[in-house]
């Protein structure tokens, strides 16, 4: 089963995460927060936006491929890790488009 987890990062930031089920992270907020509360909102919002979002394949500066989840002018999700090739960039995010708005956590 995917699920979110709202905690703080390794700089006591709050943020949010998605896991696939077999533990791995898979996306994240792509930023912190000022609060739990506003990171809770961020996930829910990515949570029920997530099938009409629209995702960005790109290639980071060390040439490795990236998604990231934009609704409008905003950024609302970056991948969870990098890939060796664009086609697998655009697995995992049709993966996450597939199954974040069923993870367990953050009501939608």
């Amino acid at each position: 089963m995917w699920r979110f987890h709202v905690g703080d990062n390794t700089a006591g930031k709050p943020s949010w995460w998605l896991y696939a089920s077999n533990n791995e992270m898979v996306a994240w907020a792509g930023e912190s927060f000022d609060s739990r509360y506003n990171a809770q909102r961020a996930a829910a919002a990515f949570k029920a936006g997530t099938k009409t979002a629209r995702y960005d394949i790109y290639q980071d500066a060390g040439d490795a491929w990236r998604w990231r989840a934009w609704r409008g002018s905003d950024k609302v999700a970056s991948s969870g890790e990098s890939f060796s090739s664009r086609s697998a960039a655009e697995q995992a995010a049709a993966r996450v488009r597939e199954n974040a708005g069923t993870a367990a956590g953050m009501a939608a």
